[in-house]
C-alpha cells in the first residue's frame, strides 16, 4: 500500500527573508523535518535569533544565519557559497524575500517602482540563477517561489507589487520547462492574507485572536499553513508537480484582494 513521502530529512535548503513571518515558519518547518537550513535577511540581529531558536530546539535539522541583501548579486553569491561550505550542497531554494507598500499607480515614483521590482523579482532571479547553478551541476532539486494572490488578479493600490508577483508566476512556469532536464522542479505558492507581523500591526489582530486552523470559514491564514505547502512542494510527494502555482487563500471571494481585506479600499 502506498504511503505519501513528505520526507526532506538530510536535504539542504536556503530560505530567504526568514527573520519573521512566512519565511521563518518555512525554515522552522523544514528544520523540524530534518533539513539543514541556511536562512538570511538584511539584518543579522533579526535572522540570527531564528537560527539560534532552531539549533536550540529538539529538531533534527540545523540552521545557519547569514546577513544578505538579496537585491545585491554578490551578497547572494556569498549566501550560496556559505551554504555549500556549511552543508555541502543545495537541494531546496525558497525565494520568500519581498516587500510592498500601498499607493495609487499615479503616485508611485520611478524609484519606488524599481525598489519593489528589485526586491521581489530581481532578488528571485539572483537567488535562482546562483543556487540553481549548484543544483544543475549536482543532483537537481526543488525551487519554491513565493508569489501572491495579488499576482493573479487586479490589486488596486499595489500595481508595482502585483506586477512583480505576476512575473514570478511566469518565471516559475518557464524555468520548470527549461530546467526539468536538470532534475529541478520549480513551483510557486500564491498566499492570500496571512498573519505576519506586518499584517498583525495593520489589522490589529493578535496571534491569540487568530481563528484556528480547523476553521474552514476564514480568509486569513497562519504562516505554518504556507510552510506546510512549501514542505510538500520540497518533498517527493510533489514529484509530479512542476511549473504550478498553488493558491493558498482560504474562502474564495469575488474580487478578493489583500487591499480589500486590509480595509484599504472604499
Amino acid at each position: 500500500m502506498h504511503e505519501p513521502d513528505y520526507d526532506v530529512a538530510g536535504k539542504v535548503a536556503i530560505v530567504t527573508g526568514a527573520s519573521q513571518g512566512i519565511g521563518q515558519s518555512i525554515a522552522e518547518t523544514l528544520a523540524a523535518s530534518g533539513a539543514n537550513v541556511a536562512i538570511c535577511s538584511r539584518s543579522m540581529d533579526r535572522v540570527g535569533p531564528v537560527a539560534e531558536g532552531i539549533n536550540d530546539a529538539d529538531v533534527p535539522g540545523e540552521a545557519i544565519a547569514l546577513e544578505c541583501n538579496v537585491r545585491e548579486r554578490e551578497q547572494v553569491q556569498n549566501l550560496v557559497d556559505e551554504t555549500v561550505d556549511a552543508f555541502g550542497d543545495i537541494d531546496i531554494l525558497v525565494n520568500n524575500a519581498g516587500g510592498e507598500f500601498v499607493a495609487p499607480f499615479e503616485d508611485i515614483s520611478e524609484n519606488g517602482w524599481k525598489t519593489i521590482i528589485d526586491l521581489n523579482l530581481h532578488s528571485t532571479v539572483h537567488c535562482t540563477q546562483l543556487a540553481g547553478e549548484v543544483m544543475r551541476e549536482g543532483d537537481g532539486g526543488a525551487i519554491i517561489n513565493l508569489s501572491s494572490v495579488n499576482g493573479q488578479h487586479s490589486a488596486p493600490g499595489e500595481s508595482h507589487y502585483g506586477a512583480s508577483k505576476a512575473a514570478i508566476i511566469r518565471l516559475t512556469e518557464t524555468l520548470a520547462t527549461e530546467w526539468a532536464e536538470d532534475g529541478i522542479r520549480v513551483n510557486c505558492i500564491a498566499p492570500g492574507l496571512v498573519q505576519t507581523p506586518g499584517v498583525a500591526e495593520t489589522l490589529g489582530i493578535d496571534s491569540e485572536d487568530m481563528p484556528p486552523r480547523e476553521e474552514a470559514n476564514r480568509r486569513i491564514g497562519h504562516p505554518e499553513e504556507i510552510a506546510d505547502v512549501a514542505q510538500f512542494l520540497s518533498s517527493p510527494a510533489a514529484s509530479f508537480m512542476n511549473g504550478e502555482t498553488v493558491t493558498v487563500k482560504g474562502v474564495p471571494r469575488a474580487g478578493n484582494s489583500m487591499s480589500q481585506d486590509l480595509g484599504l479600499e472604499d
